[in-house]
């Protein structure tokens, strides 16, 4: 990893950035010491790959969303019993 002083960094910024976007990490002195890190932005993904990522992960029963005959977990959560349609 590269380090480079404060002074250097304002006057090279832009050859530093493209050195950082072809992959190299630099980090940036202040007196000899770490002030900050100069990394590649992370790559935009499309997003139906972010959507995605998850896929084959999640399960969910088939009853998920019906109220469980309990009548202390309705009572836990002020429900009344439901009624029998």
């Amino acid at each position: 990893m590269t380090h480079v002083g404060m002074h250097e960094a304002k006057t090279q910024l832009s050859k530093l950035v493209e050195r950082v976007q072809s992959g190299e990490e630099i980090v940036i002195t202040r007196n000899g010491q770490p002030a900050a890190k100069l990394v590649p932005a992370p790559k935009k993904r499309p997003i139906s790959e972010a959507l995605g990522i998850m896929k084959g992960q999640i399960w969910m029963a088939d009853d998920f969303d019906e109220l469980p005959d309990d009548p202390e977990f309705l009572e836990a959560f002020g429900l009344d019993r439901p009624k029998p349609e």
